[in-house]
């Protein structure tokens, strides 16, 4: 694990000194969020370009929902989709990561280009998919799954939430270890929405150290999920829409990036991309003043950096924008984090890509 907060580097990628954004682009005409507006590769690619500009360290391209119900897109429909914007985004040098559970994409994405492989079925879907990782190098996210979404949640029972999670990520980072991929270019995702509920979610979220307990990088997928929707709509009301959810997901980007997450993954860069370098200054900050000798007569007074400026911290301050800092001011009032969690297996993950 590297020094920054402990959140580890990931072998074969750039090295941020801060939690990194990874930006979504759904190649797909039926994702929760954004299915059928960046389905065709060149507003896949465009949009792509476009997370970039706003603050996206990488880019994860997938051509498959996952959301409850969704039907399977066959082998050649998923490589139509996916292959093409692959190799678009890293012509323009793009990090790209892939979103696949299928080793033939994999495999052709990252000929393509692609340099991270995000399999949400962490290489149980398709036993070719290890070996095919494992002989290109590639680094590898194992996310927690119990199985594809049909017909709604698949055992999202638990009696202990945080240690079932943990010790099932293990077992399965135990199996990838085994099958050839290298220790540090794996990285866990708790798989936030997957066979859990909304309660599961936010009890993940406030234990994310024993994940990190595991001993490898994590990344955080929480954008625009169920369970935000019934944290803002509290007991009474009805969740607001998937894209009425970016300012609740901007703010568990900076708690996520506060407790040493490697990567967040969302679909709205602009506002996590400046919370996840607000919360690397705090963090700058707190280094600093807790210093022996360190003068913290006034710790947290600092003068304003300039638009675009590089802070002490080694952070990139983006000139702002209209409407990009709205990760501070929306649905705080009335609405308790959890008020309402639904009973267990009730919260589907709205299509977690």
């Amino acid at each position: 694990m590297s020094k920054h907060s402990g959140r580890g580097r990931v072998a074969g990628l750039p090295e941020w000194d801060r939690c990194a954004v990874m930006g979504v682009v759904n190649v797909t005409p039926d994702s929760f969020s954004d299915g059928g507006r960046f389905f065709d590769t060149t507003a896949a690619v465009k949009h792509g370009l476009d997370l970039v500009g706003e603050g996206a360290d990488l880019v994860d391209v997938g051509g498959e929902s996952t959301r409850p119900g969704a039907t399977r897109v066959d082998e050649a429909e998923e490589l139509r989709r996916v292959v093409p914007v692959v190799r678009g985004l890293a012509s323009e040098g793009v990090t790209v990561s892939v979103d696949t559970m299928r080793a033939s994409v994999a495999e052709q994405a990252l000929a393509a280009g692609a340099v991270l492989v995000n399999d949400v079925s962490g290489g149980l879907a398709d036993p070719a998919m290890i070996p095919v990782v494992a002989a290109a190098g590639a680094p590898f996210v194992v996310m927690h799954w119990r199985g594809f979404l049909e017909g709604g949640n698949v055992r999202g029972v638990y009696g202990d939430v945080v240690a079932e999670v943990v010790d099932e990520l293990r077992a399965r980072v135990d199996a990838v270890l085994a099958g050839g991929i290298a220790p540090d270019r794996v990285v866990v995702d708790p798989g936030l929405g997957f066979s859990k509920d909304a309660g599961h979610d936010l009890t993940l979220l406030a234990h994310l150290d024993r994940l990190l307990g595991l001993g490898h990088p994590l990344l955080v997928a929480a954008s625009r999920k169920r369970f935000l929707g019934r944290v803002l709509a509290g007991p009474e009301g009805a969740p607001p829409p998937a894209r009425e959810r970016d300012a609740a997901t901007a703010a568990v980007s900076a708690l996520a990036a506060a407790a040493g997450a490697w990567a967040v993954r969302v679909h709205e860069v602009r506002a996590t991309a400046d919370a996840v370098r607000v919360a690397r200054a705090v963090e700058g900050a707190r280094s600093t003043t807790s210093a022996p000798g360190a003068d913290d007569t006034h710790p947290a007074r600092t003068s304003e950096p300039t638009p675009g400026a590089t802070t002490a911290s080694g952070a990139r301050t983006p000139a702002g924008t209209p409407g990009s800092g709205t990760a501070s001011g929306a649905r705080t009032s009335e609405r308790a984090p959890g008020a309402h969690s639904p009973a267990p297996g009730a919260d589907s993950p709205e299509g977690a890509r």
